[in-house]
This record gives C-alpha cells, sequence and structure tokens, in this order.
C-alpha cells in the first residue's frame, strides 16, 4: 500500500483543525470538564476515528482498514493506563481541574511529535533487521508478564501499592538542577520571570513528566501496533486518533474509575497475546508455515479481553456496592479490613 504526499499534508492539515477546534471551541481556557461533556466528547472523538476508518476502507481497501481498526483498538487501550498515571500527576503538582486539559493538550502536542519519531524508527528497524520482530515480540511477552505480576504482588494488603512522587522523578531532579523551579501557581504559565530571573512552575513540571510518561508507554504500544502492520500511515493516523480522544477520555475516566478495576489483567493478556503473535507469525512467514495469526483475531481477542475486564468490573463495584450498604461499619472497622487509611482520609 502505497500512500501519496497528498494523503500526509491533508491529514496533518486536519490533526491543525481538531486540535485547535478542541483548544478554542469544545474547551474554553480555565474551565472545568465535567464527567458528562468528557464522555459525550469521547464519544466524538471515537465517532471521528471510526469515519476516518471508513476513508481508510474507502480508498486503501478492507485489509488496510482491519489494519487501522485494529491499530486504534490496541492503542486506545493502552492509552486508558496512561490515564491512572495522569491522576497522580496532577495530584502530586496540585494542578486544580481546571488547568488539567491545557497542561494535555501541551502534552499531545509533544506526543505527536515523539510518536512520529518511534514509528518511522520502528518500521525502518523492521525493514533492515526482520529479526527484531523477535525482540518486539519477547518484550511485549515479558512486560505483559511483568504487569499481571505487580498486579497479583499488590493484592496483599500489607504490600499495598506505593503512591510514587512525581517530584522524586529522576528527570525532575536534574531539571530542577539546570533551571530554577517556583511554587507560585497563581497564573496558568509554564514559566515565570521573578526578579528578572526565568522560572519554571509546577505546570511545566506536570508537562514534562506527562510527555516522559508517554515516551515510556509509547515503548509498549508502538511495538504492539506494528504487529499489525509496518504500513507507517497506518500505525501512525491510528496512534493519532487514539490519543486525540486522550483528554476527554482522561475526564471522563475520573468519574467513572469503577469500569477500569481489572483493566491491568486485560492489557497483560493483550500485550502477551500481541507478542505471542509477532513472534508466532515472524517464524511461520520465516520457515513458510501455513499457521498465521489473523489481524480479524486479533481484533475479536483484543475486544474480548477489554470487554470481560469491564464486565467483571462492573460486577464488582456493584457488588461492593451492596456490601456497604448491608453491612454499615465504622470507619475504623474500615481501616482495620482494609489497612486503606490513605483513601478514606481523602475521601
Amino acid at each position: 500500500m502505497e500512500v501519496s504526499a497528498s494523503f500526509w499534508i491533508g491529514f496533518i492539515i486536519l490533526v491543525v483543525i481538531l486540535l485547535s477546534l478542541d483548544m478554542f471551541v469544545f474547551n474554553k481556557k480555565g474551565t472545568v470538564i465535567d464527567v458528562k461533556k468528557a464522555l459525550w466528547l469521547s464519544l466524538f472523538w471515537i465517532s471521528l476515528a471510526l469515519v476516518f476508518n471508513a476513508g481508510v476502507y474507502v480508498v486503501f481497501g478492507k485489509e488496510s482498514a482491519l489494519e487501522f481498526l485494529t491499530a486504534y483498538l490496541i492503542e486506545e487501550s493502552l492509552s486508558i493506563d496512561n490515564l491512572f498515571v495522569f491522576i497522580i500527576i496532577f495530584t502530586a503538582f496540585k494542578i486544580k481541574p481546571e488547568h488539567q486539559h491545557s497542561v494535555l493538550f501541551w502534552g499531545i502536542l509533544g506526543a505527536i511529535v515523539f510518536r512520529a519519531v518511534f514509528i518511522f524508527a520502528g518500521v525502518a528497524l523492521i525493514e533492515r533487521f526482520a529479526w527484531i520482530m523477535y525482540v518486539f515480540g519477547a518484550f511485549l511477552l515479558f512486560t505483559g508478564a511483568k504487569m499481571v505480576a505487580d498486579e497479583f504482588r499488590v493484592l496483599d494488603h500489607e504490600k499495598e501499592k506505593e503512591k510514587k512522587d512525581p517530584n522524586n522523578n529522576g528527570l525532575v531532579k536534574i531539571f530542577k538542577r539546570v533551571m530554577p523551579v517556583t511554587d507560585d501557581m497563581s497564573e496558568p504559565t509554564f514559566f515565570k520571570k521573578i526578579d528578572k530571573r526565568l522560572y519554571a512552575t509546577p505546570f511545566f513540571l506536570a508537562l514534562l513528566v506527562i510527555e516522559f510518561t508517554d515516551l515510556i508507554f509509547a515503548i509498549d504500544s508502538i511495538p504492539a501496533v506494528l504487529s499489525v502492520s509496518t504500513n507507517t500511515f497506518i500505525v501512525y493516523t491510528s496512534n493519532i486518533f487514539a490519543i486525540l480522544g486522550l483528554r476527554s477520555l482522561y475526564f471522563a475516566l475520573r468519574g467513572i474509575m469503577d469500569l477500569f478495576y481489572y483493566l491491568k489483567y486485560a492489557l497483560s493478556g493483550i500485550l502477551i497475546f500481541i507478542g505471542f503473535k509477532m513472534i508466532i507469525n515472524h517464524y511461520a512467514h520465516t520457515v513458510a508455515w501455513d499457521f498465521h495469526i489473523s489481524n480479524v483475531t486479533s481484533l475479536l481477542v483484543i475486544a474480548s479481553f477489554l470487554l470481560i475486564s469491564i464486565a467483571a468490573s462492573l460486577v464488582r463495584s456493584r457488588a461492593h456496592k451492596q456490601t456497604v450498604v448491608r453491612e454499615p461499619v465504622t470507619v475504623r472497622e474500615v481501616v482495620e479490613k482494609t489497612g486503606r487509611e490513605n483513601e478514606i482520609l481523602e475521601n
């Protein structure tokens, strides 16, 4: 599948228009996005991706459209995991809800550039060194296994997840040595002049950590998407459409976090499956073996993992609410049973 320069130019123009709409029309500066609006905006971005997918079908055919849809679903599902990290980052840097969208907007701009670098580099490596598919596949197997192992480990309340402070991030520490940082958050700006000296603000530190976090997640997601297609146009456009809807999904997630309680297990299963697929399909191609895991199979498996995790999360949430209603207990009893003092105090 060859893609002419006009399609790339057209897509870039489309992205610029969509970013402008999102920044200046859909979301006014300094306003808090409620869950209802965020859900509607999320539906808009998903619908837009599906419309683009239909365009891919018309222009490039069924196979390319299937690749786009599968790649989009992989990137969207893996991106959800980023959102939990965003919540931690904004909480640690004390970024108010009305300023979070602006920080995320600039974070998305950076992600658009860095993802392009990752994708083109990944495709170039595969074309030059075909055996690297084994490396990508093994890495995804390891990441998926480690993810589920970490989740099982924190089931023990005595080894509850530690709330990592992004202020202790190595990148933040290095940046503070290079440039002074002020705690003044009276204005939502990334930099501020104090006594004729330029200081970075917590808003910029939050943006810095978000960009770094996205790069870390891209190390997982890009190889996963490359298991579906090595066409740079398909891989990049599916990535960008998933990223464009990430901000709205973040604000929606804050109100429906119970839906994703078992998300880590689904993502672990997806990564292990994709890693297995990359290794098996490349080996089959090398030895002219008839066995091949198709993109249709991938799409069904990924969708199944996500739906099962959401259904299980809903069942757990409903059962938990019924338990709370039927068995009223004191705060002290809850603390003794769960050991979750921090969450109770915060609520």
